[in-house]
């Protein structure tokens, strides 16, 4: 969807009305100036990782013990309101006007200087495809800034599977074996995945494996907002 469009659709949809405090924005944008200057962008100290807080921003306890297939992780929110309730719009009340929004709270949060070879979105199966109509990651993607590919096809979701929101953090790893297969040769690339939220990384890291067997050299990950361990948060 072209970014004209998304405006028209945004117009449309919200009559000039901000998306979060009901005021006045201006036109073709769902939030108002103060909504958007409030969102609670990533702070502190960061393991490179996968973006959890750690002290000196190094390398974290859980990421030293039992590294994930992803190199590195970058977000731009922190997973509380208001920013949950945009990413929510998003993913369960098909608020298409609200991705270009993330995307550019998301390009901004990304380094300037790492290549890219492709970007990818993390595939929906293809019956929670067909019942939602679309693919939220897949959406904050195509309007993303950079001079990246974006092939959505690339990783293809094998197994369907609960939702991991359904799930205790424990049992989401072993939800998501076997789920992804990417079946072409992927040597010495450097990817990105792009997700609307991380939650224990289980996902991304499931991704990041099928790329990494595909030959992938790199694989980063670029969410909009990143979720606290529940003894953080």
């Amino acid at each position: 969807m072209r970014l004209d469009t998304v405006r028209q659709l945004a117009s449309a949809l919200f009559g000039g009305r901000c998306y979060l405090c009901r005021g006045a924005a201006d036109a073709g944008q769902p939030l108002c100036a103060p909504c958007l200057a409030d969102l609670p962008r990533l702070g502190g100290p960061r393991c490179p990782r996968c973006a959890l807080p750690s002290p000196a921003a190094a390398l974290c306890g859980s990421c030293l013990a039992r590294p994930p297939h992803y190199d590195a992780s970058f977000a731009a929110l922190d997973y509380r309101f208001p920013a949950d309730v945009l990413i929510q719009g998003l993913k369960y009340r098909a608020e298409l006007a609200l991705a270009p929004v993330l995307a550019d709270l998301l390009g901004k949060a990304l380094p300037a200087d790492e290549w890219i070879d492709i970007a990818l979105p993390v595939p929906l199966s293809s019956a929670r495809l067909r019942e939602r109509g679309y693919n939220q990651a897949m959406e904050i993607a195509r309007t993303l800034p950079g001079r990246h590919r974006l092939e959505p096809a690339l990783c293809e979701r094998v197994r369907d599977t609960r939702a991991q929101s359904e799930l205790p953090w424990s049992e989401r790893v072993r939800n998501l074996r076997g789920a992804f297969r990417c079946e072409r040769a992927l040597d010495g690339l450097t990817l990105a995945v792009v997700d609307d939220v991380m939650t224990t990384g289980a996902t991304l890291d499931a991704v990041a494996a099928a790329l990494k067997r595909a030959g992938a050299a790199r694989v980063v990950n670029w969410v909009v907002a990143r979720t606290l361990p529940p003894r953080e948060a």
